[in-house]
């Protein structure tokens, strides 16, 4: 797989946390490729969460995979790992040759058009441990992607585009919150892969 020429050396925060954008980290053709892919071959769910004792069903839908069947708890329900599929294998090993980083576990969010997004939260789960690494790969439709402190006004944005890697280390996850702003004006899908390493399994 070719390799574009990426800008990781610089941090996107100003302070409390290391984020860099890589940019495009395959050719188009190659993103399109993964973006079918994943939509025909992923088995897709939708999202639930249990707030204030309630159960909500997300239009967003989402998977979960890993080397073993990790359990991974968010927003009051537990997931357990599918067996990795030989592209998202494949997609992985792309990311640790850009990071350095071995991951054994992906968490997939399907957004099927701008109208579908995720609002302000961490990856801060018990499950990650701490100051844990993100690497986030987008296929499909650009995106906003925002981030906002904790305690200060500071907020950031950036545009994430169709084969592009982002990657979140250090303390971000305990400084910052992180969201996909929802947009009128996005008619096609995305598919978003965020890489990340369960600390124990189940």
């Amino acid at each position: 797989m070719e390799l574009f020429k990426t800008n990781s050396d610089v941090n996107l925060l100003p302070f409390d946390g290391i984020v860099n954008y890589y940019g495009l980290v395959m050719s188009a053709p190659e993103a399109s490729y993964f973006l079918d892919e994943l939509l025909r071959n992923i088995a897709w769910r939708h999202d639930e969460a249990i707030i204030f004792g309630k159960r909500i069903v997300t239009k967003r839908k989402v998977a979960w995979y890993g080397e073993q069947p990790y359990s991974y708890t968010y927003s009051n329900t537990t997931k357990h790992a599918l067996p990795f599929t030989p592209a998202l294998i494949k997609l992985r090993a792309l990311v640790a040759l850009h990071t350095g980083v071995h991951f054994n576990s992906c968490l997939l969010n399907l957004y099927h058009d701008g109208s579908e997004g995720m609002a302000w939260h961490s990856d801060d789960e018990k499950e990650l441990g701490k100051d844990t690494t993100i690497g986030s790969l987008s296929f499909g439709a650009t995106r906003k992607f925002s981030f906002k402190h904790k305690n200060m006004k500071e907020t950031y944005s950036l545009m994430l585009e169709s084969g592009s890697l982002l990657v979140m280390r250090g303390t971000t996850q305990s400084k910052w919150l992180h969201a996909l702003p929802k947009s009128t004006r996005v008619t096609a899908p995305r598919i978003n892969l965020t890489f990340r390493t369960i600390q124990q399994p189940v």
